[in-house]
């Protein structure tokens, strides 16, 4: 009897594997029919698109089920985690008005990026959308008269400017912004207009998807009591809302934005004044430095004016980039002298300073990578 190929072994077993294929992908179109009704009945309700513990529960509940039947439970859940990415995005074609008398908002600066993002949301929201960009401030009184919300989107070094310029607005109108520096316009806002003053920040760019689990910082102004129905429109759209005074706020942004901006820049340009073949450092690169240096290469292809100005935002940046500058001269002595024992020290002091925290970050950025590493063709 002729033994039979590998080939005429396997054809049977890919049959039965694009037989269960297809019934996934039958699965997946019947659970989008499902969520997308989810969607409606959360819209009718009011209800956030993203719930935190609800996600959790059906996570957890299918790890077990996976553990019971011998698959991997991590890679049960990998697979939910992206399954419920997309559902997401098919519950954001309309969202519930959050103001039960709905009304208009007023975006200044809606003409870009992030502007016209949040005019989109607020449209799909039920929410009469008004933009006032440079050639409409001749009208602005008749554009911002009855507004519910007029909401600040425009470039840092013109936000307090244009703050000042606005018309005297409704008492009950919400003047809020969404710049990345929060002291300053929220000082302006408040001179400017004595009804209710916010000041948020988007932690996120335009380029998202959808604002599931997409941070938005909250620096409170004042009447908070009449700007509530905007917090629970944010939730509805599935943001997670983070309250911060607002000197807490701009501290923290030197470390989280301006810094590790200036680092990224400093990097970027350090590897054109080198001449860096950059299709070899790919080609050569594990997935953790292919990701590190997509993160930095992620930098040049947003707009310079904008990272310019989040680097130029406030004067104690350039003082915390110096003692950056100092602890990076230390480390580079200590490599000059080859002082393995000083190095080992300063690792260590790292060591300390992140704690349970380290693990933590190691097992996300596993995580990261083998999605990196998937992506790779």
């Amino acid at each position: 009897m002729t033994k039979p190929t590998a080939q005429q072994a396997l054809a049977p077993l890919r049959q039965q594997i694009d037989s269960i294929d297809s019934q996934l992908v039958a699965l997946l179109a019947a659970r989008a029919q499902v969520t997308a009704q989810v969607g409606v009945v959360k819209q009718q309700y009011a209800l956030p698109v993203y719930v935190p513990e609800r996600e959790q529960q059906l996570l957890a509940a299918r790890r077990q089920q996976a553990m019971q039947l011998g698959v991997s439970a991590d890679l049960t859940e990998d697979i939910l985690r992206r399954i419920m990415r997309e559902s997401y995005q098919t519950q954001e074609s309309g969202f519930v008005c959050c103001r039960k008398t709905g009304g208009k908002v007023v975006i200044v600066g809606g003409g870009g990026a992030l502007g016209a993002r949040f005019a989109s949301l607020f449209q799909r929201s039920g929410y009469q959308v008004a933009i006032l960009e440079q050639q409409d401030w001749p009208n602005a009184k008749a554009i911002c008269a009855d507004a519910a919300l007029v909401l600040m989107a425009v470039p840092i070094t013109l936000t307090e400017q244009l703050i000042n310029q606005l018309p005297a607005l409704a008492k009950d109108c919400v003047l809020a912004d969404i710049t990345s520096i929060k002291v300053q316009p929220l000082n302006v806002m408040l001179n400017k207009h004595t009804g209710p003053v916010l000041g948020l920040h988007p932690m996120f760019g335009a380029d998202v998807t959808n604002l599931v689990k997409q941070v938005v910082v909250v620096c409170h102004g004042q009447h908070a009591e009449q700007y509530q129905w905007l917090l629970e429109q944010l939730k509805v759209w599935g943001a997670e809302l983070t309250e911060k005074v607002a000197h807490e706020h701009d501290s923290a942004m030197q470390l989280i934005q301006a810094m590790r901006h200036f680092s990224s820049l400093a990097y970027g340009v350090h590897l054109a004044d080198e001449k860096a073949d950059l299709p070899m450092l790919l080609q050569l690169s594990s997935p953790i430095y292919r990701l590190e240096l997509a993160m930095v290469g992620r930098l040049f292809a947003q707009n310079a004016e904008l990272y310019a100005d989040i680097m130029l935002s406030s004067s104690a940046v350039a003082a915390l980039l110096q003692r950056y500058q100092q602890r990076f001269n230390e480390l580079l002595q200590l490599l000059e002298s080859k002082d393995k024992a000083g190095l080992m020290a300063q690792f260590g002091k790292g060591q300390q300073f992140f704690g349970e925290l380290a693990e933590q970050f190691l097992q996300e950025s596993k995580q990261l990578l083998q999605k990196a590493a998937d992506s790779r063709s």
